[in-house]
């Protein structure tokens, strides 16, 4: 095969097999990932037959990380990472914290040296970016206040393992690498450079690319052309992503993340967000694909009992480290098991880490297969932790007594001071969401002097409400405690402004048992469940599509109707002849 095919050939063998056992998986019942785990390692240099290219198939899967990560940033703002940085900023530290200790205390015990056991520890400690956003796409909670924990918690473990790159080349000859020693000047000189580059690059995009960029896709877009929009948002994605890693030593996923967080403030986001759609999701095939080539299946019947307590530490040490911190800030038992399970594997960092760790001479080579085997195995299983979260939240609660006190556990902000003023108690709104639509409503609602009461997930957001003078209390709505105390039983209308139609039936079902006269207003995704709950709860419902195109209808009827009645109308007495 001639070698300026060798692209082609890689990804045609790479997209082909993961096709083929991707099927095989979702017909067995399994998540397709496995499938394409399956055909990495069928691909890779450790099984027989053809050897696809690593090295090309490792760098397209790079590009699928970025514009994976471009399209998060694309629905992510500013406002949403700063809304949980009170949960994710100390619960990313806390558990990369917790699962680097148990790492270290697992390779110590085998006898390797401090150094060795540091890396291992901390790529065991950061989850995959491509993981997580995809499971929280296919259950449809990325938009969530759950969701944006999770995403938001994942930057700052991108954030840290910058960090960590920079420093560990000159920390690894004290740590007992192959490089010489530096002195402790020298160490803080890089540090502070790092948080230099880290904290110009993001003030950059922020002062200066949100305006930039909106520009230039405003401008593309007057030219008419499809092509050159998509070509303009890839760009954009890759071309961002390559420079920040290569001006200010930013990871290319975290570059691409702000590249379209700032391009977020475009009116034509949803837009790029569509258009780069196919692409990363065939990039991201073909990153999970490259993972399956780095795994030695050898290492299964060679070191079955380390590959079982690397898998324990990701998948149970992470993810009740996860959990009891979550709880630990008085969230949900849902929303604690969602985000462990969203934090329960590992991915791209790791392989980083582990490929550094091992040029500076700290990691013994059985390390990058223990942490491949890792990273296989919880990606593989991953899918099946969040099917299980339903089940196991019912169990939880029928079995253990911790668990409902956990969810019965007093909380100031879990129901209405009892200063509260009567017209929020009777006759009033319940909004359920304070989002971009949430936010609109409440206005809207305050400008009339219609009283109404928050129910909202993000417990800084309710906090913040609280200290405005209005009405909120903090809880999931699915759960009916949460909607008795916003006072249901009197409201007079029941407005669900959520993205989350997942559990919209079993707010309304719950609303309709405890004030069956309630009046139900619903945001929904599709005409398909619009049409259902119109029909099974005599619920208004307004669809982002339907409600757009009517706003349109009413503007251009009320226009043409003005101007032929100007034209129509009778002349002057003056000008008739």
């Amino acid at each position: 095969m001639p070698h300026s095919v060798t692209l082609i050939h890689t990804i045609a063998a790479a997209l082909g097999l993961a096709l083929a056992l991707g099927f095989v998986a979702t017909r067995l019942r399994l998540p397709a990932l496995v499938g394409y785990l399956l055909a990495g390692v069928v691909l890779g240099p450790f099984t027989p037959g053809f050897v696809a290219d690593a090295a090309m198939a490792s760098q397209l899967a790079e590009i699928g990380v970025m514009l994976l990560m471009f399209g998060v940033g694309l629905h992510f703002s500013f406002g949403d990472l700063l809304a949980v940085r009170k949960i994710a900023v100390p619960g990313a530290v806390v558990q990369m914290m917790v699962a680097t200790a148990l790492g270290m205390a697992l390779a110590m015990w085998w006898g390797w040296g401090l150094g060795g056991a540091l890396v291992f520890g901390l790529a065991l400690s950061v989850a995959s970016t491509v993981v997580l956003l995809r499971a929280l796409e296919t259950l449809g909670i990325l938009d969530t206040h759950t969701g944006r924990i999770a995403v938001g918690w994942l930057v700052v473990e991108d954030l840290a393992m910058v960090l960590v790159l920079v420093l560990l080349p000159p920390l690894a000859g004290w740590l007992g690498g192959t490089t010489a020693e530096v002195d402790g000047a020298t160490l803080w000189q890089t540090l502070g450079w790092t948080l230099l580059q880290v904290g110009g690059f993001v003030a950059l995009m922020l002062l200066v690319g949100r305006r930039l960029f909106t520009w230039v896709l405003w401008q593309v877009a007057r030219t008419g052309s499809r092509e050159l929009f998509t070509l303009c948002v890839v760009a954009a994605a890759v071309g961002i992503a390559f420079g920040s890693a290569a001006l200010f030593g930013v990871s290319f996923a975290l570059g691409a993340f702000f590249a379209g967080m700032v391009m977020r403030e475009s009116e034509f986001s949803h837009r790029a967000a569509q258009e780069s759609l196919p692409l990363r999701d065939a990039f991201a095939v073909l990153f999970f694909v490259s993972v399956g080539m780095l795994f030695n299946p050898a290492v299964l019947w060679d070191r079955p009992l380390q590959v079982i307590a690397v898998v324990a530490i990701i998948m149970v040490g992470k993810t009740l480290a996860a959990a009891a911190l979550v709880l630990a800030f008085r969230y949900p038992l849902n929303t604690a098991l969602t985000v462990s399970a969203s934090l329960a594997q590992i991915g791209e960092f790791s392989f980083i880490l582990v490929a550094l760790g091992s040029s500076l001479g700290l990691l013994p080579p059985e390390g990058a297969s223990l942490v491949l085997a890792g990273a296989l195995f919880s990606m593989a299983l991953n899918p099946l932790l969040f099917h299980a979260i339903a089940p196991l939240q019912a169990w939880l609660l029928a079995r253990s007594a911790l668990a409902r006190r956990l969810e019965q556990r007093d909380d100031p902000l879990a129901e209405l001071p009892m200063s509260t003023d009567s017209r929020y108690l009777a006759r009033q709104v319940v909004l359920v969401g304070y989002g971009r639509v949430g936010r609109r409503v409440a206005n809207a609602l305050a400008a009339s002097d219609i009283p109404f009461v928050v129910a909202e997930q993000n417990r800084e957001l309710v906090e913040t409400l609280r200290a405005a003078g209005i009405a909120a209390v903090f809880g999931d709505a699915t759960d009916p405690a949460v909607l008795i105390q916003a006072h249901i039983a009197r409201a007079a209308m029941l407005v669900i402004a959520t993205p989350d139609t997942l559990n919209v039936r079993q707010i309304i079902e719950t609303a309709k048992t405890l004030n069956p006269a309630i009046e139900t207003v619903v945001r929904s995704q599709g005409e398909e469940e619009a049409r259902v709950l119109r029909q099974d709860w005599d619920s208004t419902v307004f669809v982002a599509d339907e409600a757009l195109a009517q706003a349109m209808s009413r503007h251009v009827l009320e226009r043409t109707e003005a101007r032929l009645a100007r034209h129509t109308s009778p002349a002057p007495l003056h000008e008739r002849g």
